[in-house]
């Protein structure tokens, strides 16, 4: 037997929210945004994405296990041809949860859940592109190095020439 979901259930049963997860994630496919509660909108961000991925990959065996959740099929239709269409690069992250002030009626804190619309950037992978060029300057530092160490060898000799001439100094104040 499957261990029951802890805490409150929306609306009661585990049918009845199982509908109106499916009744949201609809309606957002639909609209691109909806204003519902925090709870609701954390309950939607995974069945969303889900239902994207499953989108993504386009078979028939995925829309039918879409079509088990929304039952719309013009929504559906949306979903794969458009939708799906526009997070083909983008790995994950479809949804957004922006919270928005407490309801007026009851108080309940509200939260808007949208559909990411910014074009998806790849990053670049920061270890080799900061590797090579700090690997560039060591090479210049190496052939600057010989330089920097005749300097400091002239100076060190001359430090070395001029460092008996102030011990005798010292030791003539000492006389």
């Amino acid at each position: 037997m499957p261990t029951p979901k802890k805490g409150a259930r929306f609306g009661g049963s585990p049918a009845h929210q199982k509908l109106i997860l499916s009744n949201l994630a609809t309606a957002l496919f639909e609209n691109g945004r909806i204003t519902t509660t925090e709870a609701k909108a954390r309950h939607l961000r995974p069945v969303a994405e889900k239902l994207i991925t499953k989108a993504k990959k386009g078979d028939l065996h995925n829309r039918r296990e879409v079509l088990k959740t929304i039952r719309d099929k013009s929504v559906v239709h949306t979903l794969f041809t458009e939708i799906a269409e526009q997070f083909a690069e983008r790995p994950g992250g479809y949804t957004r949860i922006t919270k928005i002030g407490p309801r007026k009626g009851d108080n309940a804190p509200m939260a808007v859940i949208e559909l990411v619309n910014e074009a998806y950037e790849p990053k670049a992978k920061a270890a080799p592109a900061a590797a090579a060029p700090v690997a560039a300057p060591a090479e210049e530092k190496a052939e600057e190095a010989p330089v920097e160490e005749t300097a400091a060898d002239e100076n060190t000799e001359a430090a070395a020439e001029e460092a008996p001439a102030a011990e005798t100094t010292e030791d003539e104040a000492k006389a």
